[in-house]
This record gives C-alpha cells, structure tokens and sequence, in this order.
C-alpha cells in the first residue's frame, strides 16, 4: 500500500501490518503496488502451506493478485478485509527465498 501522507520509505507500507518497508523488512509487490512484508509472510506461509490452519479466511478478491480465488487465505489482523491467496502467499515466499540480497527464508515448520 501506498501511503500518501508519507515521504521516502515510509511510503511503502505492508498491506498487512501497515509498517514501513526497510532495509531489515523487505516486501514483495503484488498488482497496483500492494505489499506484503516479510514478517508478515513468514505467518502467512506458516498457517497457510505449513499449518493447513482451518481458521484461515476464504479469499473473495487476493490483495496481491486482484483474483478471486475458491481457497484459503491469511486475513490481515488490523483488516480482514485484506486477504491474500494461497497462491500468491508461495510465489511471494518463493521469490524472497530466491533473492540473494534477502536474508529470508521459506518456513520449514511450525
């Protein structure tokens, strides 16, 4: 997300948890600069591919991808809202697992 009252990195803002992209919180972009960071993936990835949490939201419209999608999704705590997709939750986990200047890793357990 996109915040207009701030300025520099500050206007970057994880969809999800609303702080501030940073050199120690990097992010994933998903379609018309929405954002998820990597705290916040780390959870997502964790209930979702890990866990198979049942208290997960089903997705009507997946703030990355825009798409409905018929499968389970991690709400946002401060938004619920806010959802994303199974699927875009392992391609996001996939690229900041790939990224060698990113110190993240994909969760291997619970």
């Amino acid at each position: 997300m996109h915040d207009a009252g701030a300025s520099g990195l500050a206007f970057f803002k994880c969809d999800f948890c609303r702080r501030p992209w940073s050199d120690d919180r990097p992010m994933v972009e998903g379609h018309r600069g929405s954002l998820i960071c990597a705290g916040c993936l780390t959870v997502a990835y964790t209930r979702l591919a890990l866990l198979n949490d049942p208290d997960t939201q089903r997705v009507e419209r997946c703030a990355l991808c825009l798409e409905p999608r018929d499968q389970p999704g991690y709400a946002s705590p401060l938004d619920p809202s806010t959802v994303a997709c199974l699927r875009c939750i392992k391609q996001s986990a996939t690229v900041l697992h790939k990224d060698p200047d990113i110190d993240w890793s994909k969760p291997t357990s619970a």
